[in-house]
């Protein structure tokens, strides 16, 4: 059995037509509370059914260049991610060309 558990929340207020307007997370033991956010992205892997299981939410004010920021980012974090988790430096190399080839296309500049 676990000794300590962790809880990380999301929370989000719709409108009413159920769009997120407002965003919402905590990570108590990372210090982190009812900090705002205006865009989510959450896997989660369902071993049994062999898939991965996902969560995209974004307020409606989000503004497209952030998203665009945002996506660069979680990408190029996911190549670091997978290098991590398998090892394989050479596919996590291509990925990151990949962020690279992304960037460029949408004229990202590194800030």
């Amino acid at each position: 059995m676990s000794v300590h558990t962790s809880e990380i929340s999301i929370k989000v207020a719709l409108d009413e037509n159920k769009i997120p307007e407002k965003l919402q997370w905590s990570a108590p033991d990372g210090g982190v509370h009812s900090e705002e956010s205006k865009a989510v992205l959450l896997s989660v892997w369902d071993h049994k059914a062999q898939e991965a299981l996902r969560i995209d939410l974004w307020t409606k004010d989000m503004p497209l260049d952030e998203m665009k920021v945002f996506f660069h980012q979680t990408l190029t974090a996911m190549a670091d991610t997978f290098q991590r988790a398998t090892s394989d430096e050479k596919m996590s190399d291509t990925m990151r060309d990949f962020c690279d080839y992304f960037a460029e296309k949408l004229e990202l500049t590194k800030k």
